[in-house]
């Protein structure tokens, strides 16, 4: 699929998506004879995975980290250090989830606090 279709599936801007294949995030599979990126299914998937991590507050720098140890778990299911290095960050995602839940329900009392004036 090309960037258009890529950019609207997974509900993103095409600058966003140009950006993420800048800084090496989310390279296209290839491209046509003009230089038109081309993406798969896989692609949208790994999109996907980013957009999930953007509320949790992750860097483009740790983006990349998580998606390097995913990339090698593929390569190697079998990986105990990496397999390691996916607990740790599925532990980190873990508190970072519990931070916004925090956070939801300090704005949750205040839009309460706003109803009952």
């Amino acid at each position: 699929m090309q960037i258009g279709e890529l950019a609207e599936r997974a509900e993103m801007s095409l600058r966003t998506i140009r950006h993420y294949d800048e800084v090496g995030l989310l390279k296209p599979s290839a491209r046509t004879e003009g230089g038109f990126r081309l993406y798969t299914e896989q692609d949208l998937a790994r999109l996907l995975v980013i957009r999930r991590m953007k509320p949790l507050g992750y860097t483009l720098e740790e983006m990349g980290a998580v998606l390097r140890v995913v990339d090698a778990l593929a390569a190697d299911p079998h990986d105990a250090a990496k397999r390691a290095e996916l607990d740790e960050i599925r532990a980190e995602a873990q508190r970072r989830r519990d931070r916004l839940r925090e956070q939801a329900s300090m704005a949750d009392d205040f839009l309460a606090q706003l109803d009952a004036r």
